[in-house]
């Protein structure tokens, strides 16, 4: 375990198809953290284990709480601060989305142990993809988010890949971006990589990554089995003009937080 990082997640699963992961990788994923924070979408149902933990704090949202991607940097600025109220005693917080952390740390758990020690040596770490696990996912979300890496490469200087939406952070980096960025949009993903560069105190990293390889197929066996193969099934969210639309609404709002810093946001790596 390592005793200075706590990890942050959103949790969002209706349907409930993410129950077998969550039961088999937890108890893992709080080896490797100081404490687990999990905020959980009001739609969503989460049986919290039955014995109170420490280590581990659960929240859901209410039901007049705002849904979806317009809202997520809020919810993503909630989570962190959760992590920080219950383990005061960490140095840093490793954001990420509780779909692809299990699948972390199922198929690259020496990657994600490496990445937890990581991230206590900057202020604000970026956790992005290896060109192999970027290509990994559908047409639909790398074309898309190709074009965000783009113009967010265009307004910071920095070729990364800032759309996997996971990322380390110190606590005074937490509290600055808390100040200064108070994006309520998954526009996050890039607008607080930008408060952070333009913060000369904060030291900013990057890491890609293979383990923020696609994810979402771990939790739809039967439909890929239908399919014919992951390959088949990955072609038929390629072929929905549905899929397009949500990644190409996803895609709007990020390039719009971009915007917002205008030509002011280029920065040099540090």
């Amino acid at each position: 375990m390592n005793s200075s990082v706590a990890l942050a997640v959103t949790h969002h699963d209706p349907d409930q198809r993410m129950e077998r992961q969550i039961a088999q990788w937890l108890p893992v994923l709080q080896q490797h953290y100081a404490h687990l924070a999990i905020i959980v979408s009001a739609d969503t149902h989460y049986a919290a284990p039955t014995k109170p933990s420490a280590a581990l704090s659960v929240q859901q949202l209410p039901a007049q709480f705002p849904a979806g991607v317009a809202a997520l940097g809020h919810v993503r600025q909630m989570v962190v601060q959760q992590a920080w109220q219950h383990a005061p005693h960490i140095s840093h917080v490793h954001l990420c989305d509780f779909d692809r952390i299990l699948h972390w740390v199922e198929h690259y758990p020496e990657e994600l142990a490496q990445v937890v020690a990581q991230i206590t040596h900057a202020d604000f770490t970026v956790l992005g993809r290896t060109p192999r696990a970027f290509a990994s996912h559908p047409r639909t979300q790398r074309d898309t988010e190709a074009l965000i890496n783009h113009v967010f490469a265009l307004a910071s200087g920095q070729a990364w890949d800032v759309t996997a939406a996971s990322r380390g952070l110190s606590r005074r980096a937490s509290v600055y971006l808390a100040e200064r960025c108070a994006d309520p949009t998954i526009g996050v993903d890039c607008a607080w990589v930008l408060c952070a560069l333009q913060q000369p105190e904060l030291i900013v990293a990057y890491y890609a990554t293979e383990g923020l390889e696609f994810e979402t197929a771990d939790r739809y066996p039967a439909e890929i089995a239908a399919a014919g193969g992951v390959d088949a099934w990955i072609a038929t969210l390629d072929a929905s003009p549905q899929q397009w639309w949500l990644r190409m609404q996803v895609a709007t709002l990020e390039v719009a937080s971009i915007n917002q810093f205008g030509n002011h946001a280029r920065c040099t790596q540090r």
